[in-house]
């Protein structure tokens, strides 16, 4: 049996309209006791607010879309999608991951049959998307200015490079993601490795380009005429192909050739030798996201604490 709004109403003792209210986040009206007895006897009758009814009623239902780009990301963003879906189901918000829409219209379409309240993008939304999220009374949620963007990416370059340099590396290289899928981070990040060898009066860094596979790894290594080349990679998975490459090829690591990784992974802990990477903060970076929809909805929320030290390198066996 269907436990539907008026069930709870009846045993809670309250009207439908009370009952909606406290159960979309709307509540802030009614005692904390009034509040409290709905919220429970919601939960014991099993009652699910239909979000069709809510989208009719109100022109939005309770869905966050977030909206993840067509790229390249480490498994440290479930545990980080996990909180963040934890976070706005304690306000009454159901969060969706959806990969980005090939085009505009596909975009409409999703608002017009999804109805959310908010969306938020890991990369800028352009001018149409923003004017179509706005048109449709969606809170729209994206980093920021490009140039924000790029600068951390860039960081994250300069970073990598500047601790090579410091052990002692001369010859570096910067190791791009082969893959099908876009690259919003990778030319910002090279940038950052060439920033930090022309400061330090170093030539430009080699470039190579890295699919996660033997052969591809092999063929770049090769490409580098090591040994005697300290490499930042894109990411872990791009510094663990080239470990394995150049452990296959008989270098010692990280004397012959030097790798740094970037995002800190499980696996990057258990490489042989550990892989020496750049953590990312990211944990911060969502929560801020997640609170800036939370304060657009005008729901109540605790100020995120700024991170201390965003980026660090985390220094093991590969440098």
């Amino acid at each position: 049996m269907v436990t539907r709004s008026e069930d709870v109403a009846r045993t809670a003792g309250v009207s439908r309209a009370t009952v909606s209210q406290i159960l979309n986040g709307r509540g802030a009206r009614f005692s904390p006791a009034t509040r409290e007895r709905v919220e429970r006897i919601a939960l014991d009758l099993g009652y699910q607010p239909s979000v069709a009814a809510r989208a009719l009623a109100t022109g939005s239902s309770d869905i966050v879309i977030a909206l993840i780009p067509n790229t390249t990301f480490h498994g440290n963003l479930q545990d980080l999608f996990e909180r963040a879906t934890d976070e706005l189901a304690d306000r009454g918000l159901t969060l969706l991951l959806r990969f980005p829409t090939a085009t505009a219209e596909s975009l409409n379409r999703m608002v017009r049959g999804l109805h959310p309240r908010a969306v938020i993008s890991f990369t800028l939304f352009d001018s149409f998307e923003r004017e179509l999220l706005e048109r449709n009374g969606v809170l729209a949620v994206d980093p920021g200015p490009r140039a924000a963007d790029d600068d951390v990416n860039r960081s994250i370059g300069c970073l990598q490079a500047e601790h090579l340099i410091e052990k002692g590396h001369q010859r570096l290289a910067f190791a791009h993601l082969h893959d099908a899928r876009d690259d919003p981070f990778g030319q910002a990040r090279e940038a950052g490795v060439r920033d930090a060898c022309r400061a330090a009066g170093l030539p430009d860094p080699l470039n190579v380009s890295v699919e996660i596979n033997a052969d591809s790894a092999d063929a770049a290594l090769d490409s580098l005429a090591a040994p005697g080349v300290a490499i930042a990679c894109y990411n872990d998975d791009v510094a663990t192909a080239l470990l394995a490459a150049g452990t296959r090829r008989g270098y010692r690591i990280p004397e012959d050739v030097a790798l740094i990784g970037m995002d800190d992974t499980p696996l990057s802990a258990v490489t042989i030798p550990p892989l020496s990477t750049v953590h990312v903060d990211l944990e911060s970076a969502a929560r801020s996201s997640i609170n800036r929809v939370i304060q657009g909805l005008g729901l109540t929320t605790t100020d995120p604490k700024p991170a201390e030290n965003p980026l660090r390198v985390v220094v093991r066996g590969t440098t």
